[in-house]
């Protein structure tokens, strides 16, 4: 199958995705389309190299929002219907509310609303999907408790892109979730993979539900889901 896989700006499901693109380009084409939002975050976490490793030729290829101006001509491709799929994963509730309202102003809602003329399927995985908490991972971040505030920071000298800014804070702008500064503090200030809890507001649980009832758009709860999905529409 052509597939097109866009990821836009959440933490939450976001390995998880990574992990069944993997899986899924081993047997099929895929185009990977990253919001802005979304190459920054996959720099925080350490994902970027991971899936641009999954592209490299026609119909594989890596798509970046600025790369794309504000035409994103790649989203054309859909309309014409070249692709089987678009799997948009994880998405944030800026985008679910982008899309039950018809606004196309990004490569990713650009490419959903062309997919729909194309009559190219979408799957959408929102990470906003019921009422309550929900626990998601953080990217890298400077524990101010534990930091001994030492006059020569290790962890600074091993950033190789000098993401941490006066031994106070890790601009995630910079960092690229290589893991040096963590193996290099001697106090383990410095933490990755900490479990928060978030609420999930009542908007965006009620454009998801909105979601659901759009042509040609099936809303799955977790990238697992989909291998599942593609085998029962081959």
């Amino acid at each position: 199958m052509r597939i097109g896989w866009a990821i836009t700006g959440a933490g939450h499901l976001l390995d998880e995705s990574v992990a069944v693109m993997e899986e899924l380009s081993k047997d099929n084409k895929i185009t990977i389309l990253l919001s802005n939002a979304g190459e920054e975050v996959l720099n925080m976490y350490g994902l970027f190299e991971r899936v641009a490793a999954i592209t490299g030729g026609y119909y594989k290829e890596l798509a970046l929002e600025s790369d794309q101006s504000f035409s994103y001509p790649i989203s054309g491709r859909f309309s014409l219907g070249k692709y089987d799929l678009l799997i948009v994963s994880p998405t944030t509730s800026n985008t679910v509310a982008k899309i039950v309202h018809g606004i196309s102003d990004t490569l990713v809602t650009n490419s959903v609303a062309q997919a729909g003329k194309g009559g190219v399927k979408t799957i959408v995985i929102p990470v906003d999907m019921e009422k309550g908490d929900v626990e998601t991972i953080l990217p890298s971040k400077l524990d101010l408790e534990s930091c001994a505030d030492c006059d020569e920071c290790e962890a600074s000298k091993s950033c190789p892109q000098e993401a941490i800014i006066a031994k106070q804070e890790i601009d995630l702008l910079k960092c690229v979730g290589c893991g040096d500064c963590q193996d290099s503090c001697p106090f383990n200030a410095i933490k990755a993979g900490k479990l928060i809890t978030i609420h999930m507001r009542e908007i965006d649980i009620e454009n998801t539900h909105k979601l659901v009832l759009m042509e040609d758009i099936d809303v799955l709860k977790h990238p697992n889901e989909i291998a599942e999905f593609i085998s029962n529409i081959i």
